[in-house]
């Protein structure tokens, strides 16, 4: 391994064409773990603006910006924003077991679940979900097929039983929401980030060009634009997508979610 202790040790360029994107977490948030991955042959660090607040994070980016004055080696820092996440709510016993055939309702109602309902506190999916359409929560573990929806109560059966618990994530591969990619806190930890010497933005849960416009808009030149590629709404627009982001990201986990995967 290169010992890159010393400012005087140059690391010489990596002689392939693939980089290696290390993503930094609660293991590897120290400057010797980042020096430990970045002598290993991680070329890129990805900074996850999901967890942690924005102070640990403005370190994180110190820590490299000085592992690369010792190396004289440069790297490459990213920002991934966390966009917009779409939940239930919680049970009144913390979990249900759900299974195939029953029927269950997600509703506009703040009450804790039980085994037959639940709180959908997003009146946007209420907005666009029709009958015959699937929902999909906890990263498809539970799939519920739609039967009915007046706006404030959608009747659905299940297709994929298992167990519910509190604020499960909710997939929705059937309808565009109307969402925009960013959030208050995307907005906020963008402004943020782009103060601290950042080289691109990875911008979550992109389905329209129009996302991508809003996101180059407020960064200014000031980092490049990754289109992450997780929702199957975004593909039939990818060629507007593409030619307005710097890159783009198959997030092959997330889109996993919602398409086959021989589609992804």
């Amino acid at each position: 391994m290169t010992d890159i202790s010393s400012p005087r040790q140059y690391a010489a360029p990596r002689q392939r064409k693939v980089r290696i994107l290390a993503t930094l977490g609660p293991a590897s948030d120290t400057r010797e773990t980042i020096a430990a991955l970045y002598a290993a042959g991680a070329d890129a660090f990805r900074i996850n603006m999901s967890h942690g607040d924005q102070a640990s994070k403005a370190d994180l980016v110190r820590a490299i910006r000085a592992i690369e004055a010792e190396t004289g080696r440069p790297s490459t820092i990213l920002v991934d924003l966390q966009g917009p996440k779409l939940r239930i709510g919680t049970f009144a016993n913390g979990s249900e077991m759900l299974t195939v055939g029953a029927r269950f309702v997600l509703d506009r109602d703040p009450t804790p679940g039980t085994i037959d309902r639940v709180c959908l506190p997003h009146p946007e999916i209420f907005a666009v979900v029709k009958p015959g359409e699937r929902l999909l929560i906890n990263d498809g573990n539970i799939a519920l097929l739609v039967e009915a929806n007046d706006g404030m109560r959608m009747e659905t059966v299940v297709t994929v039983g298992g167990k519910i618990s509190d604020r499960k994530g909710v997939n929705v591969p059937g309808a565009v929401l109307p969402i925009a990619a960013m959030t208050e806190k995307d907005r906020s930890d963008l402004a943020f980030m782009l103060q601290h010497d950042i080289d691109w933005v990875a911008l979550s849960f992109v389905q329209r060009p129009e996302d991508i416009a809003e996101a180059r808009k407020l960064i200014e030149g000031r980092a490049a634009l990754l289109a992450k590629i997780e929702k199957p709404q975004a593909i039939s627009r990818l060629d507007e997508i593409i030619d307005l982001s710097d890159a783009v990201m198959v997030a092959r986990g997330d889109l996993g979610v919602e398409l086959p995967p021989e589609a992804v």
